[in-house]
């Protein structure tokens, strides 16, 4: 359908400089003659609390969702409020992340909302029309601390204004695109859960004994482990507590650590189950913050024993440079007699994980001791078994990650795609009058329909909660 798309039969300057040409008969209007701009204010934070009093409330972005907020606290009273339907926008960093108003909010200093002229403008072709103009807002972003923009800038934004029919064939056909990119989004991301409970099923059923990867069958004789979340394991196997296979922290950087040394630093929200989520941040001990202590090496394993329900897991396959991560993370260092990345496939297997998860204290940081981890039984077979689970689940999660990024990638060129779509379209780079003409009609309840996101751990802001448990047994 898109291929068939035609620029408008003529053009005028915009006169914005990233805007170009807009279609003739198009207006180019500052956002305050086409919505209200409420800027938020901070209220007491006296009135402000997780009780269900008050109004929801958003300080900055960090509840926003995929497209309507998800507040975790409340305020009995808010210095300003977001009408319902309106554009939320975050002023400070990130600038410009955007979510819709689904009722009323009270809203901080983060967040500006903006209030579309009912009967003048169509308020979700404006929504449209900020998104491809965030570019400009960027520009305007100021901030020693932290990038900014004030009420003025939001409001002197630039943006491109078909007539009132026309927003609304626009707002139409993009909506009617968005729905099936969405589709296809979540039909990758199906397929991306599925291969992840695959590539976990391998791994509880490889390193609990429950297939014997050398025949690909049941072993020939099984023993009660004395675990009652483990069950039955194979005769010949050992069960031993954590600790007797690994030592626990062994490196770590000193406080005289001069300040200019230099490191890779792993943080939570750096790791998933069993991978990386983005590259280590490079620091200088001097500007690191004090959690960065703990010293890797290739062959540990690092799991996170605060917020636990991350299931952080990392296996450190190379020893090129210094390597720290958080002491939000126990550290296990192999012994002798142990396969190291048997390790790793242990402690990320649902088996063990749920059972940290399970074991943890605490409701919103959730957080192990680590002596308490250091004790769990796990089962451990003879070395040369261990070194047969590896290389059979390296094979086959080699295969099945390389699906996973696959599907990853797709969804980016989705999202890419439909950036680009939306951009044009509200540009008036491409006409979309005809077609909408010829759309099909669609039941409704397909608008509330959105992609997921993938959830993004987050390290922690405050000092780690493992502290408190540090040294125990």
């Amino acid at each position: 359908m898109t291929h068939t798309l035609k620029p408008y039969p003529a053009y005028k300057d915009s006169g914005v400089a990233w805007l170009g040409q807009v279609p003739q008969h198009w207006e180019v209007r500052r956002l305050k003659n086409a919505a209200r701009v409420i800027m938020g204010q901070s209220p007491s934070s006296n009135d402000c609390s997780v009780e269900r009093i008050g109004l929801p409330f958003l300080q900055g972005c960090a509840e926003f969702g995929v497209e309507y907020p998800q507040p975790k606290q409340f305020c009995k009273a808010p210095s300003k409020v977001s009408p319902a339907g309106a554009i939320l926008m975050s002023v400070r960093a990130p600038v410009g992340r955007l979510n819709t108003a689904d009722q009323e909010y009270g809203i901080g200093r983060g967040l500006c909302a903006i209030v579309p002229h009912p009967g003048l403008h169509h308020s979700r072709f404006i929504r449209f029309g900020v998104i491809v103009c965030l570019d400009g807002l960027a520009i305007l972003s100021t901030g020693s601390t932290y990038d900014a923009v004030s009420v003025a800038d939001v409001a002197g934004l630039r943006i491109p204004l078909p007539p009132l029919p026309e927003q609304t064939a626009i707002v139409r056909f993009l909506d009617y695109m968005d729905r099936r990119i969405r589709r296809s989004i979540r039909a990758q991301q199906k397929l991306i859960k599925l291969l992840k409970e695959y590539r976990q099923t391998l791994i509880h059923q490889a390193v609990t004994g429950k297939i014997d990867v050398r025949t690909g069958m049941p072993y020939p004789a099984y023993k009660d482990s004395g675990v009652p979340w483990l069950g039955k394991v194979p005769e010949q196997w050992e069960l031993k507590p954590l600790k007797r296979l690994v030592r626990l922290n062994a490196s770590v950087l000193p406080d005289t650590t001069p300040a200019d040394y230099e490191f890779r630093y792993i943080d939570i929200g750096t790791v998933g189950t069993g991978f990386l989520t983005r590259e280590p941040q490079r620091l200088r001990f001097g500007n690191a913050p004090s959690r960065a202590r703990r010293v890797l090496h290739m062959g540990d394993t690092i799991i996170s024993t605060v917020r636990t329900y991350l299931k952080a897991v990392y296996y450190v396959d190379r020893d090129t440079e210094a390597l720290v991560c958080s002491t939000g993370f126990a550290v296990l260092t192999p012994g002798p007699s142990t396969q190291p990345k048997y390790v790793s496939y242990l402690v990320q297997s649902n088996t063990f994980t749920d059972r940290v998860t399970a074991e943890s204290v605490g409701t919103a940081y959730p957080a192990i001791a680590e002596g308490r981890l250091g004790s769990f039984y796990v089962p451990v077979p003879p070395l040369p078994e261990q070194t047969a689970i590896v290389e059979y689940l390296d094979a086959q999660t080699a295969k099945l990650d390389t699906a996973i990024a696959a599907a990853r990638r797709e969804i980016e060129l989705l999202r890419e795609y439909r950036e680009r779509l939306i951009a044009d379209v509200v540009t008036g780079k491409v006409d979309v009058r005809g077609v909408v003409a010829q759309l099909p009609e669609e039941p409704p309840e397909e608008e509330a329909e959105t992609e997921e996101e993938e959830p993004v751990a987050e390290e922690l802001t405050t000092v780690d909660s493992q502290e408190e448990f540090n040294g125990e047994e």
